[in-house]
């Protein structure tokens, strides 16, 4: 069976558990599905959040995440992987990331899970702007996240 690859960037939300039976239907290879899923925060730094809104340049955004996600199945024998980036404005609570990675063995399915979301948090191609009491104000880039995504590169 060949592996199966979705990647989605969409406004509305989404419901894992139909994603994860849309992953493994009619699949008797899959022994292991990993599922992250982040959520909106509804405070950063101490400071409450109450919306986030995140936005893409279309087509650019799907393409680096297909590039990413075929990175990942190669580097990992995968059966699956589905990748959904929600974009708009998303409050305390709600959605805003789906990463499924299916595999015969968990090991593979969590590494590379782990693989994609350490890329979607330091390189995809999103914008961040949160609003707070204080105002609006555009997310940096952190450190952190830049440091968890390096370590896929080295050798």
């Amino acid at each position: 069976m060949t592996a199966h690859m979705t990647i989605r960037i969409q406004e509305a939300d989404f419901d894992i558990a139909r994603e994860i039976s849309a992953l493994t239907k009619g699949r008797t290879d899959v022994g292991a599905v990993v599922s992250f899923s982040g959520v909106c925060r509804g405070s950063e730094d101490d400071q409450s959040v109450s919306a986030l809104t995140l936005e893409h340049y279309p087509g650019m955004a799907e393409a680096e995440i297909a590039r990413h996600a075929q990175t990942a199945m190669s580097r990992w024998p995968l059966t699956g992987v589905t990748v959904i980036h929600r974009v708009g404005r998303i409050s305390p609570g709600e959605n805003i990331v789906l990463v499924l990675t299916a595999s015969r063995h968990r090991q593979a399915a969590f590494q590379a899970a782990e693989f994609l979301m350490d890329y979607l948090k330091a390189n995809a191609p999103f914008w961040k702007r949160e609003e707070t009491a204080a105002g609006t104000a555009w997310v940096d880039a952190r450190s952190h996240d830049d440091a968890a995504a390096a370590r896929w590169t080295k050798s």
